[in-house]
């Protein structure tokens, strides 16, 4: 039985630093969560040049490419969509969802995101989240921000979006890259009041 009876949408755009999509994979997963899965054109050159991967764009494949990558081989629903199937489920407003989490989400995608332009399925579902006014978290992960990254930015928090850069935190005694990864993905996963990752909280001051 899952969590919820919607899924969550996870768009994973062509960033740097897939490693955040592979953890929220996990543990969305690992806590038995439905996740419905578009990763943009430009992951697939992303995997390619950092990993030396290459990221299968067959539906069923890509399924087992993400769970062999989370480590979780059963447990939660995960489906995969061509990045290009702006006729999929998630492209329409009447597929209800617990919301969509970019992560990582390059400027390109925010720039599009910010303007209502849809030119991959990725950027059609974000779409949709706004105007349906569901949640839609932007994980940004570029340094440094212009002033026209900063503006898109501004300009999709204005319209409702939570922004949650991939910034992490020390207070938890972060002793591996997972641990600062994990709490990025916590804070994201916050916004949409999932609860799944073991995260030592701040408490203030005992």
């Amino acid at each position: 039985m899952s969590n919820n009876t919607k899924p969550l949408i996870l768009g994973i755009s062509g960033a740097s630093g897939l490693i955040y999509a592979v953890r929220a994979i996990k543990f969305l997963l690992s806590a038995d969560y439905e996740i419905e899965l578009v990763a943009s054109k430009s992951s697939y050159m992303v995997w390619q040049s950092e990993q030396n991967i290459r990221m299968p764009v067959e539906p069923i494949q890509q399924e087992q490419f993400w769970r062999q990558q989370a480590g979780v081989e059963a447990g939660g629903k995960l489906y995969c969509h061509p990045w290009g199937d702006v006729g999929a489920n998630i492209a329409s407003g009447s597929f209800r969802t617990l919301g969509m989490i970019v992560i990582p989400c390059s400027m390109s995608t925010v720039a599009k995101l910010a303007a209502g332009l849809s030119s991959d399925l990725l950027e059609r579902a974000a779409d949709v989240q706004l105007k349906e006014g569901r949640k839609l978290i932007i994980v940004p992960r570029e340094t440094p921000f212009s002033l026209v990254h900063l503006r898109n930015l501004t300009t999709l928090a204005e319209v409702g979006a939570r922004i949650v850069p991939a910034i992490p935190a020390w207070y938890h005694n972060p002793q591996t890259i997972e641990d600062l990864v994990d709490f990025v993905v916590a804070r994201a996963l916050d916004q949409l009041d999932i609860d799944c990752i073991p995260l030592e909280r701040w408490q203030g001051r005992k």
